[in-house]
């Protein structure tokens, strides 16, 4: 998408490509579909699955509209990769996601879902992973309703089985729609780090992404009421220039720090309390407005969707894919059977 004029590009990423050594939709979709916080890896009880075996069904348990829903993992999972990614994307960034939404449904299951007792997922994006049920996909879709929909179900069905396996277990697999060139690890996001949740570099460019740039603009009203709805210490008091200061960044332009009102914050956030696209950013006073600057979509940990594509257009397959944006991992098929910890 072309940048508008009032627009202008984060820190430019072309100097990280020599030194850097890589992480996390569509409009609907939250980056959605990643937990607000990164949780420990720890074991919780949990049933056991009922087969290790990728020809044979996994129950699951999904939470939609307040109601529980029993179906099959892979069936859920075609669901999932319709909402989660663009359909017109190429078929090895689907598989990609398709492996990564299964994976991070099993490590939900391993490790206790936040639905506990009642469900072991649900299709609200901020909570899980969306979902979309096959005819509103469709009806979405228009002429390529069928061409999308046999897409979407081939993507889960060639990769059935397949998991993104640390240390012979599953892995928290977030995703997000696209980085800033750069992706992020986990710690700077959320309270714990990841070791396969680091930083990598991310192909995606703003021709290839909707709104990759974009601008958000708060008048003095209006940003003290979401910073100090969030925290209400802050001192936003005198002149607006003196509100924001000392922002840190990484090599691609994420905020990492910040100080906001005399508070030391994290860039996600003020992200979260201005609901901005992505912790990349830049602001300015403007006509007595504060106005941001923003590159990319999503908390810019795990999976770039967008990366993901462009990496497929360039010949990578799903596999080279995931083990580009989630480090030092394998890719193969899991054994469920005496997993489970008591």
């Amino acid at each position: 998408m072309k940048q508008p004029d009032m627009l202008r590009p984060t820190i430019a990423v072309s100097a990280f490509l020599l030194a850097a050594l890589f992480l996390l939709p569509p409009a609907v979709v939250a980056p959605f579909s990643i937990p607000a916080q990164a949780a420990p890896e720890t074991t919780a009880p949990a049933p056991p699955l009922v087969t290790p075996s990728a020809a044979a069904p996994i129950p699951l348990r999904v939470l939609q509209d307040g109601q529980v829903i029993e179906m099959d993992l892979e069936d859920y999972l075609v669901g999932v990769v319709r909402a989660e990614m663009p359909a017109s994307f190429e078929p090895d960034a689907l598989k990609a996601q398709a492996a990564a939404a299964r994976t991070y449904t099993l490590h939900k299951m391993r490790t206790g879902s936040s639905h506990v007792g009642t469900a072991d997922i649900c299709t609200d994006a901020t909570c899980c992973q969306a979902y979309i049920e096959e005819a509103a996909a469709m009806a979405n879709w228009g002429e390529s309703a069928e061409e999308y929909r046999a897409k979407t179900a081939q993507a889960v069905a060639e990769t059935a089985g397949q998991v993104i396996l640390y240390g012979g277990q599953p892995i928290l697999a977030v995703f997000h729609s696209s980085s800033a060139g750069l992706t992020r690890p986990a710690g700077e996001v959320w309270s714990s780090d990841l070791p396969y949740l680091q930083a990598v570099f991310s192909s995606e460019s703003n021709t290839d992404v909707p709104d990759y740039y974009s601008r958000a603009e708060f008048s003095a009203e209006g940003f003290q009421k979401a910073v100090l709805t969030a925290y209400p210490s802050a001192n936003l008091s005198g002149s607006m220039s003196g509100w924001l200061k000392h922002a840190q960044k990484d090599s691609a332009g994420t905020v990492q720090t910040l100080e906001v009102g005399g508070l030391t914050l994290r860039g996600t956030a003020l992200r979260a309390a201005l609901g901005l696209r992505s912790a990349c950013f830049d602001w300015e006073v403007q006509d007595d407005r504060l106005v941001f600057y923003v590159t990319g979509y999503g908390h810019g940990v795990g999976l770039s969707q967008y990366g993901a594509n462009q990496m497929a257009k360039e010949g990578a397959s799903w596999r080279e894919i995931l083990r580009h944006y989630y480090t030092g991992v394998t890719v193969g098929a899991y054994d469920f059977t005496n997993d489970w910890q008591t």
